[in-house]
């Protein structure tokens, strides 16, 4: 749903009820870093009805521990160096390596070196939610 404030366009999704404060577009000031687990910091952008855009950010050594979603995750690495394995395939992520991780499979990672990457999800995930406003 779409709706004129007069001075910003709000949109608010149906299905979740998530508003994204400029209409269309999300700054970085409106969507704080949270740091999920030491090291690494996630950044909630845009959402729609039916995917997530997350921006990631892992300091050098941080992991993410072997897990599994039902979300169908596709990402980009920025910059840095990521180890990833998914489904017990390990491959290691320069810039402009992209990867797409089934939801269910089985997946971890850990950073060779400060990196940054873009991670969309599909549905978009409810645990990660609460930072968009």
């Amino acid at each position: 749903m779409w709706t004129n404030t007069g001075r910003v366009a709000i949109i608010r999704h149906k299905n979740t009820g998530v508003i994204m404060p400029d209409g269309y577009f999300v700054q970085p000031k409106d969507a704080p870093q949270v740091e999920m687990l030491p090291g690494i910091h996630r950044r909630t952008m845009g959402i729609t009805d039916e995917v997530m855009l997350c921006e990631f950010f892992l300091v050098r050594g941080a992991v993410v521990p072997e897990h599994h979603h039902m979300n169908d995750q596709v990402g980009y690495v920025i910059y840095g160096r990521l180890e990833l394995t998914v489904n017990g395939q390990t491959r290691v992520c320069d810039p402009g390596t992209s990867y797409a991780i089934p939801g269910g499979v089985s997946h971890s990672a850990t950073a060779l070196v400060d990196t940054l990457l873009i991670d969309t999800f599909s549905p978009p995930r409810n645990d990660y939610r609460t930072e968009a406003k």
